[in-house]
């Protein structure tokens, strides 16, 4: 999997959900079977957007970018935002608890630095326990920039539900888990997509 993340400040939001929906509505805009294989986009509650794209790979991404449509309408995009995007991309993608899910009504980004090796490590023991004592977590996944830089994508079924199951008391086996990530990656920001649009 090959997966871009871009985040920019928002300028004039009427203006952002216009080019979104267009995006989404008119099909020469789509990357249709370009290896395309889904997207998450919203507004943060920073004012942030973060777009969210996912190719079979790399070329299908490059290939997609290269379009005319698709140059024309990040065009029109950048017309509502109020600086200059930020773009990270890799094929370095852990996919976590399934990955990301449709059915998902709240959307967290992670990012900061850390150990990729021992993150997996730590995630194949963790599954299994943050399926039984989160069960608000639908999934996500993990892209792995260069110097060990990492942002993480998490879904959750509802903005509510993922308050509640941060909130929830957990199992010494659990706490376990979480400091175990703690020790292994260090988040230094993260992002909230209350209504995020799913494709």
């Amino acid at each position: 999997m090959f997966v871009q993340v871009i985040r920019a400040p928002v300028r004039d939001e009427g203006a952002l959900v216009v080019a979104l929906d267009r995006w989404e509505t008119e099909l020469r805009l789509r990357p249709g079977e370009m290896g395309f294989l889904g997207s998450t986009a919203g507004l943060t509650t920073d004012g942030e957007v973060v777009l969210v794209a996912r190719f079979d790979g790399e070329d299908a991404a490059r290939r997609n970018s290269e379009r005319p449509e698709q140059r024309a309408w990040w065009a029109e995009l950048e017309q509502a935002l109020a600086g200059p995007a930020r773009i990270f991309e890799s094929a370095a993608v852990d996919v976590s608890m399934g990955g990301g899910s449709d059915d998902a009504g709240f959307v967290q980004v992670f990012w900061g630095s850390g150990d990729r090796v021992a993150a997996r490590s730590v995630m194949v023991q963790a599954e299994p326990i943050l399926h039984r004592e989160r069960p608000d977590i639908l999934g996500g996944f993990t892209v792995w920039l260069q110097d060990g830089r990492f942002i993480d994508v998490a879904y959750f079924r509802s903005e509510q539900e993922a308050r509640e199951g941060e909130a929830r008391e957990l199992s010494e086996q659990g706490r376990a888990v979480f400091e175990q990530f703690g020790r292994v990656l260090a988040a230094e920001g993260y992002a909230d997509i209350p209504k995020p649009r799913l494709r």
